[in-house]
């Protein structure tokens, strides 16, 4: 194993890790690192870097461009045509997702190092758990990812290999030269294996970007929320033996607790905007992974369904891509409803600070306490496109339409 991450480390020599402190590489050292070796990263430009990101983008889009002309130009069966399809689908949002990424990336760059502010602090013991255990989340689920996506993805690569069909390719694509000997087809394969490798691990890695930046927003609000609730506490640690009615009229303690409260607001008003910041970035490819969820959903359950018993390998392979489409959109949407939550936690965390000792009494801190919770009783809800709400419900919504969409599709062709 230490071999292995030394050569993982040795590949991966991202500028970003360099420059980054031991939280932010808690949370973002392997998306940097994936980045990096997809040719994805924003923050290597050196011209050896830039040539190979070059070279995999082309790759990439080479793939798509052969997956739709097979799909206009060749005579393709039901269940073909509905392969062909589904990969299209998944690769063009892809494309509109790293265009997206491109055109934003300095704002990518604030988000990653938002945790380095003065305010957010992780002192405690408690806030450090915290800290520790949505980073830990995110390396979890960041981790069964990869692991669903390379599953499938090995699979895929597989079963041409081992089927009943002479020649086959792990994707449908139009081959412009014929590849119907031995040699040829090896030839094909690994060609166009590379290109369909730059892709699908283009799609892999632009869903775990996006995870990436909305777990550091849920570990704010977390933090920022206990911050609230132990204003007091954390404020009266240097009067050690003062009791709470005589602290009330110190006037050094008065300064430090109006003080903190103005930090506490100054990093909610920074956590607010990156969230905003980053839905705004977002409404638009989750609208297109939406629609596009929600018809992979469907196509790919009819292939899984008409394969069942007549192609077991097919039906595998079915199965792993409904598993990874339908893993990515839920924790997209549970990622963005957990943000809701917590960005609403803020106003009872607020409430709960201890005001009713006697801390309303000091001048601006009742209004500042108000403040704080009116702006956390409008929840911040991350939209498709404005439209949608992306959530759990929303998540079970689409899921129920694509079945019912599944079982007429399944009716007609019965017929």
């Amino acid at each position: 194993m230490e071999v292995i991450g030394s050569l993982w480390r040795k590949l991966t020599p991202s500028k970003a890790l360099d420059k980054s402190t031991p939280l932010e590489r808690r949370f973002f050292e392997t998306v940097y690192r994936l980045s990096f070796l997809i040719g994805l990263s924003n923050w290597d430009d050196n011209i050896p870097y830039t040539l190979y990101t070059i070279v995999l983008r082309i790759l990439a889009v080479l793939v798509v461009l052969m997956e739709i002309w097979h799909a206009a130009s060749d005579k393709l069966s039901l269940d073909e045509m509905i392969s062909a399809v589904n990969v299209i689908i998944i690769h063009t949002l892809t494309c509109w997702k790293i265009i997206t990424m491109v055109r934003n990336r300095e704002m990518y760059k604030k988000l990653s190092k938002a945790l380095e502010s003065p305010y957010f602090d992780i002192s405690t013991k408690g806030r450090r758990e915290l800290a520790e255990h949505w980073a830990n989340t995110h390396k979890k689920f960041m981790t069964l990812l990869l692991v669903i996506a390379n599953a499938t993805l090995a699979f895929w690569y597989t079963f041409p290999l081992i089927d009943d069909v002479e020649y086959n390719l792990m994707t449908e694509v139009h081959v412009p030269v014929k590849y119907d000997s031995p040699f040829r087809y090896v030839i094909a394969y690994i060609v166009v294996g590379l290109m369909f490798l730059s892709a699908s691990h283009m799609v892999v890695v632009t869903e775990v970007i996006m995870q990436a930046y909305l777990l550091p927003l849920i570990c704010q609000y977390a933090v920022l929320a206990n911050c609230f609730e132990n204003v007091f506490d954390d404020c009266a640690e240097d009067f050690g033996g003062v009791k709470r009615d005589e602290l009330i009229n110190n006037r050094r303690f008065i300064d430090k607790c109006t003080e903190r409260l103005g930090n506490l607001v100054d990093q909610h008003l920074m956590i607010l905007k990156q969230t905003m910041d980053l839905r705004s970035i977002l409404s638009a490819p989750m609208l297109g992974q939406l629609c596009g969820s929600g018809m992979l959903i469907c196509f790919v359950g009819y292939q899984a369904t008409a394969t069942v018993s007549e192609n077991p390998g097919k039906f595998m392979m079915s199965v792993g891509y409904l598993g990874y489409n339908m893993f990515t959109l839920y924790l997209i949407c549970r990622w963005c409803e957990e943000i809701t939550s917590q960005s609403q936690k803020i106003g009872q965390a607020a409430y709960c600070s201890g005001w009713e000792g006697g801390l309303s009494m000091v001048p601006g801190v009742k209004a500042t306490i108000m403040i704080v919770i009116v702006r956390s009783n409008k929840p911040l809800v991350f939209r498709a496109g404005g439209m949608y709400d992306l959530s759990l419900s929303s998540y079970t919504n689409l899921v129920k339409a694509s079945y019912s969409a599944l079982n007429i599709l399944l009716r007609m062709s019965n017929d």
